[in-house]
C-alpha cells in the first residue's frame, strides 16, 4: 500500500504540492478560526459546585456579573495612611468612578486594612473572564492612575482581571519567543546532522504549511461540536506540529539517504523510503493519534477539547509526511542534502558500532542499568505533589507587586474570596443565612466571613469567605471540602449551600483531573498496545515495549520531582504535568520505540541472528533517534525562555523525559529486551521470520563509481 501510494506521489509530486498550497489557502480563507477561552469553568463538568456558583451568581446577582480587580493603595513610605490620605484614595475613586472608562462598571471605595497600612478600591468591569475590553480597561485604569500621581501614595491595579491581563500578555509574549526559539533551535540541529541547508529548511517551510491546514481544520471541528480550546493547547500546537513533523522528516531522509548511497536514482529512492517507512510512520502517527484522541473520554473539558485537536494535528502532519515531504524530496533529490557531499558515503558510525555491538554482547547488563535508571527516577515519582497555582501573578507585574502591597494589611485569601451561596426555591432569611456563615466561620482553614447578601427575589444569598491561606496553595484547597461539608450540613431545609470562586474551581479540576487519569492512561495504554500488536504481528513484544514506557513515564516525573520538590524547593509541581508527560513523552517516545523494533525485525527477516542484527539496527536507527529526540527536546527546553514559570517547568520536564524516552528507553533497554527474548519476543506472529525479499541494508553499501560519478556530474550541471 504504502508503495503504491509513494509510487503515485513521486509521479505526480507537482500536483501533489500545489493540491497542499490551494488547501491552505482555501481553508485559511474560509474556515472557522482556531478560537481559546480562558475561563476554567468552560472545561468544568456542570456537576461541579464551582460551576454551579457561577450560573447561580449569574441569576441572582446580575449586577455582579463581569470580573473584578482592585486598586491598592500604600503609602512610598510604607506608613500607615493618615486620615488625609484615606480622604484622598477615596476621592480617586470617585473620580475615576465618574471618568467612565471603556469597559469600568464601578470604581467603589473598598476597606482600609486594620493595620492602616493598606487601602482598597473596588473595580468592577462590563467584560466577563477572557473578554478582550476588560484587558483593554485595566491598561485604560492603569494609564489614568499614573496620571494622577497623587503624593507620598503608591497605586496598583491587582486582582483577578489584572492579573489576568498580565498573564495573557505574559503568555503571548512566550508563545512568540518560544516558536522563534524552536525554530532556530529545530534549524541548528538539522544543520549539524546533514550539513545542508536545505535539509534544515525542509521541516520549517513544510510545518508551516501543515499547521496553516490543521489548525484551520481544529476551528472546523471546534465549531461544529461545540468544543474550546484553551492557552495550553495553543502554546503547545507549534511544538507538537515542529516536533512531530520534524520526527517524521528525519524517519524518511535518513531511509532516503540510506537508500541513495545504494545507488537508486532520487524517485526509485523515495519509493523505497516511503515503503520501508511508511508503516513506521503510520503506525507511529496511529500510536500518537490514540494517544491524543482518548482524551475525549476524560471529563475535564480542557483535555477533551485538547485530545482532537492534537490528534487532528498530527493526522494532518502523518498526511504531509507520506505525501507532502516525498513530493517535494523527490522532486529535489540529492540536492536536498546541499552544499554537503557526505550523503554520498556511509559514515563510520564508530560509537553507534561500539554501542550496538555492546548491546548485542551484554544485553543483560545494558536492560539492568538502563532499567534500573528509570525504575529509580520512577521511585521518586511517589513524592510528586501538585501545584495549583496557576491564579499567581507574573513575576515583576504590576498586579503582582499589588499582590505583595495587598499582603501587608490584608489576609492571604482577600485577594480570591471564596464564596457561598445559600440558595432555594423559597424565600432564605438572614437568620437561616447567618446560620450558615457561622458554620463555616468556625471551619478551619478560613480566615473571615462577610456580612450576606441577599439577592431581589431573596431566593438566594451570598457571603463571601476569605480563606487563611494563598488561596492557590494546595493548602487552601485542602479547606475547600471541610467548608463544604460545613455549609451543605448547615443548608436549611429546601435549600442548597454551594461554594465556588477560584479555589474551588481549583479543588474541582483536581478532582476531575484525578477521574480522568484513572480512565484515560489505562484506556491509552490498551489502544496503544494493540496498535504496536497488529504492526509486530506479535503479542510478546507490545508487552515490555509498554513496560518500557510506563518506566518512563514515571521516571520523567520522578526527575521533575527530584528537579523542582527536591532540588528547587517549590512547594510543588504543575498539577497537569502528568498529562503533558503522557501526551509528549509516552506518545512521542513511542514512535521512537516503533522506528527501532522495525529496524530490528527488518534485520531478523533478512536473516541476522537477533546478536548481530541489533548492531546493524543501532548502527542504523540510532542516529535517527538521537537527532529526533535531541530536536524535539531542544524544542521544549525553549520554554526555559519564558517568563511564566509554569511554562519553564513544562518544558524542562518534557525536554528530559523526551531524553529519557529516546537515549535510555529507544536505543539501549527496550533493544537489550529484544536481544535477551531472541526469537520468543516476535510470539506468536513470529514477524522475525526471513523473507527473502526483505533485503535489510547493506551497511558498508556505496555508490559503485560509475554511478557515483554520474550522479556528481548531472548534480554539477542542474545546480545547487
Amino acid at each position: 500500500m504504502f508503495e503504491t501510494m509513494a509510487r503515485f506521489v513521486v509521479r505526480r509530486r507537482w500536483w501533489v504540492i500545489l493540491a497542499w498550497v490551494v488547501a491552505a489557502v482555501v481553508l485559511v480563507g474560509f474556515a472557522p478560526k482556531f478560537k481559546v477561552s480562558n475561563e476554567q469553568t468552560d472545561f468544568l463538568p456542570g456537576h461541579y459546585d464551582s460551576v454551579r456558583a457561577v450560573d447561580v451568581q449569574a441569576q441572582a446577582f446580575p449586577q455582579a456579573k463581569g470580573e473584578t480587580a482592585f486598586i491598592v493603595a500604600t503609602t512610598r513610605a510604607g506608613t500607615p495612611l493618615t486620615a488625609a490620605d484615606q480622604r484622598k484614595v477615596k476621592a480617586l475613586g470617585a473620580t475615576l468612578d465618574g471618568d467612565r472608562i471603556a469597559g469600568v462598571a464601578s470604581v467603589a471605595p473598598g476597606p482600609v486594612s486594620p493595620n492602616k497600612l493598606v487601602q482598597i478600591l473596588s473595580v468592577q468591569f462590563t467584560g466577563d473572564f477572557g473578554d478582550p475590553e476588560v484587558a483593554d480597561a485595566v491598561k485604560a485604569l492603569r494609564t489614568d492612575l499614573a496620571r494622577t500621581d497623587p503624593t507620598g501614595l503608591n497605586l496598583e491595579v491587582t486582582g483577578s482581571a489584572a492579573i489576568n491581563t498580565d498573564s495573557q500578555e505574559s503568555f503571548e509574549k512566550s508563545d512568540q519567543i518560544t516558536l522563534l526559539a524552536t525554530v532556530i533551535v529545530i534549524f541548528v540541529l538539522l544543520i549539524f546532522t546533514f550539513r545542508s541547508i536545505v535539509a534544515a529548511l525542509l521541516p520549517l517551510f513544510t510545518v508551516v504549511l501543515v499547521m496553516m491546514v490543521a489548525l484551520s481544520l481544529i476551528g472546523t471541528i471546534n465549531k461544529i461540536f461545540g468544543l474550546k480550546a484553551d492557552n495550553l493547547t495553543q502554546s503547545l500546537m507549534p511544538i507538537v506540529l515542529f516536533g512531530i513533523g520534524t520526527d517524521y522528516i528525519l524517519f524518511l531522509l535518513f531511509r532516503y539517504r540510506e537508500r541513495l548511497r545504494l545507488g537508486e536514482d532520487q524517485k526509485t529512492a523515495m519509493v523505497s523510503s516511503v515503503h520501508k517507512v511508511g508503516e513506521v510512520i503510520a503506525s507511529a502517527a496511529l500510536a500518537v493519534i490514540i494517544a491524543f484522541c482518548a482524551l475525549i473520554l476524560a471529563s475535564l473539558g480542557m483535555l477533551k477539547s485538547m485530545g482532537p485537536a492534537m490528534g487532528i494535528a498530527v493526522a494532518t502532519t502523518l498526511v504531509a509526511a507520506l505525501t507532502l515531504i516525498p513530493a517535494i524530496v523527490s522532486l529535489l533529490g540529492p540536492r536536498v542534502f546541499w552544499p554537503s557531499r557526505s550523503w554520498r558515503q556511509e559514515p563510520e558510525h564508530r560509537l553507534s558500532e561500539k554501542l550496538g555491538t555492546l548491546i548485542g554482547r551484554r544485553p543483560g547488563l545494558v536492560a539492568l542499568v538502563s532499567g534500573l535508571l528509570l525504575v529509580g527516577l520512577s521511585v521518586l515519582a511517589l513524592g510528586f505533589t501538585p501545584n495549583f497555582d496557576l491564579a499567581s501573578a507574573p513575576k515583576g507585574t504590576e498586579s503582582a507587586r499589588g499582590l505583595a502591597s495587598m499582603s501587608k494589611g490584608f489576609p492571604p485569601g482577600a485577594q480570591q474570596v471564596t464564596q457561598l451561596y445559600v440558595t432555594g426555591d423559597r424565600p432564605v432569611t438572614g437568620a437561616e443565612v447567618a446560620a450558615v456563615a457561622d458554620r463555616v466561620k468556625a471551619t478551619a482553614g478560613v480566615a473571615q466571613v462577610g456580612k450576606p447578601l441577599i439577592s431581589a427575589d431573596r431566593r438566594t444569598a451570598l457571603v463571601e469567605v476569605q480563606l487563611a491561606q494563598d488561596p492557590m496553595s494546595n493548602k487552601a484547597m485542602d479547606s475547600i471540602g471541610p467548608i463544604r461539608d460545613a455549609a451543605h450540613a448547615a443548608a436549611p431545609s429546601g435549600t442548597t449551600a454551594l461554594v465556588g470562586g477560584q479555589t474551588a474551581i481549583m479543588t474541582d479540576l483536581q478532582s476531575s483531573m484525578d477521574r480522568d487519569y484513572r480512565v484515560v492512561f489505562p484506556i491509552a495504554g490498551l489502544l496503544i498496545a494493540i496498535v504496536l500488536g497488529l504492526l509486530l504481528r506479535s503479542l510478546v513484544a507490545p508487552i515490555y515495549l509498554m513496560l518500557a514506557v510506563v518506566l518512563s513515564f514515571l521516571g520523567t516525573i520522578g526527575a521533575a520531582v527530584l528537579l523542582f520538590q527536591d532540588i528547587k524547593g517549590h512547594s510543588g509541581v504543575l498539577f497537569f504535568l502528568p498529562i503533558i508527560v503522557y501526551l509528549f513523552v509516552v506518545a512521542l517516545g513511542t514512535d521512537y520505540n516503533i522506528l527501532m523494533i522495525s529496524r530490528l525485525r527488518e534485520e531478523a527477516r533478512a536473516g541476522r541472528p537477533p546478536r548481530e542484527g541489533v548492531v546493524n539496527a543501532f548502527k542504523q536507527t540510532a542516529p535517527t533517534i538521537a537527532s529526533a529526540g535531541l530536536i524535539l527536546a531542544g524544542s521544549f527546553a525553549t520554554f526555559l525562555l519564558a517568563s511564566a514559570d509554569l511554562m519553564q517547568e513544562m518544558g524542562t520536564s518534557v525536554a528530559i523525559g523526551v531524553l529519557l524516552s529516546a537515549f535510555v528507553m529507544s536505543m539501549f533497554l527496550v533493544p537489550a529486551v529484544t536481544v535477551l527474548l531472541g526469537h520468543a519476543a516476535w510470539w506468536p506472529g513470529h514477524g522475525d521470520r526471513s523473507d527473502p525479499s526483505a533485503t535489510a541494508p547493506l551497511v558498508e553499501s556505496k555508490l559503485d563509481p560509475a554511478t557515483a560519478r554520474d550522479q556528481e556530474r548531472n548534480l554539477e550541471k542542474r545546480g545547487p
